[in-house]
């Protein structure tokens, strides 16, 4: 289904020299941020106070988020837990101040509002916990780049997977750097939608190198650039399509979903921006500047072969 349908190439890989050295300005820039000020991790990975709280019916959230609020927390963390009358809060570590404090303080705001509130469980989760969170994230990201690029170099070309692996790459430092420069709060919640972002990104990388190896077989005459343009565009329609209807559900978890799911809504729109810039000026020019070629894709076969004419070759 096209409903953007372009009829003339349009000549991405003749700017892809321009964009790839922006791609490099902006990588250089997010690793800056990130080297210099850091992550601001949340209470998952810092470690800090974890408390349990019930209620005599259904809590409102958003209320009980204003409320410990108010009492100087910034970094906190509230959801339901099990039931609707269940609430998890989630406390950084305050100088000076023990988990018991914590804990009576916060009670004593959430019991002034309401009174029939009680306190389940109260315990401190230590910054080793946070470790084996960073330790385990690192370790999912290292399996997903390498399973990218051995799913790519054996479904395409090996140019293919190391081109999909650098683009994928540039999106997750790139959001990284995002949260680095403006000290947005790096959760749990941040670091599965960098995760999503990985899968989808690479998603993109695939309908758009299994066009261009369509464009191969398909017209014999292009050069490279001419093929890699032609399948670029032959798929907008789908890319519009696809990466609008995303978004669209994205956007409304980023201004409805509250909370909890800003920031995750954020590292996603994010992602899903630069991904689709990444499929188009990193990962295919990328493609182009490794050498990819006909001969990489189609087999060939002798009777194909005709030494007068250089683009022959390729079977249908």
């Amino acid at each position: 289904m096209e409903f953007f349908r372009i009829k003339k190439d349009i000549p991405f890989m003749k700017y892809a020299l321009v964009l790839n050295a922006i791609s490099v300005i902006t990588f250089v820039l997010a690793v800056f941020f990130l080297t210099t000020r850091g992550l601001h991790l949340s209470v998952e990975f810092t470690g800090g106070t974890v408390m349990q709280v019930a209620y005599e019916q259904p809590a409102d959230v958003g209320k009980i988020r204003e409320q410990v609020a108010s009492l100087g927390y910034q970094d906190i963390l509230v959801q339901n837990v099990g039931s609707a009358d269940r609430v998890m809060i989630r406390l950084p570590i305050e100088k000076g101040v023990t988990t018991d404090q914590q804990g009576e303080k916060v009670m004593g705001a959430l019991k002034a509002a309401d009174p029939g509130v009680t306190l389940l469980r109260s315990e401190f989760v230590g910054p080793s916990v946070g470790e084996e969170l960073v330790h385990g994230g690192l370790m999912a990201l290292g399996a997903v780049v390498l399973g990218i690029v051995i799913y790519l170099a054996m479904r395409f070309e090996w140019k293919f997977g190391v081109a999909a692996a650098v683009a994928n790459l540039h999106d997750v430092v790139i959001i990284l750097g995002f949260f680095a420069f403006f000290q947005w709060e790096f959760s749990l919640a941040v670091l599965a939608g960098v995760l999503a972002v990985l899968g989808y990104s690479v998603n993109e990388s695939v309908v758009i190198f299994d066009r261009i190896r369509e464009a191969f077989r398909k017209f014999r005459k292009l050069s490279t650039p001419e093929v890699i343009d032609h399948a670029i565009t032959s798929t907008m329609s789908r890319t519009i399509i696809t990466h609008a209807s995303t978004e669209a559900m994205v956007l409304s978890m980023f201004l409805f979903g509250g909370a909890s799911l800003h920031y995750f809504a954020l590292a996603l729109t994010i992602g899903i921006l630069f991904g689709i810039y990444s499929s188009v000026f990193v990962a295919a020019a990328i493609a182009m500047w490794l050498g990819v070629k006909r001969e990489d894709l189609v087999k060939v076969s002798q009777k194909d072969l005709d030494p007068n004419d250089p683009n022959a070759g390729a079977t249908v």
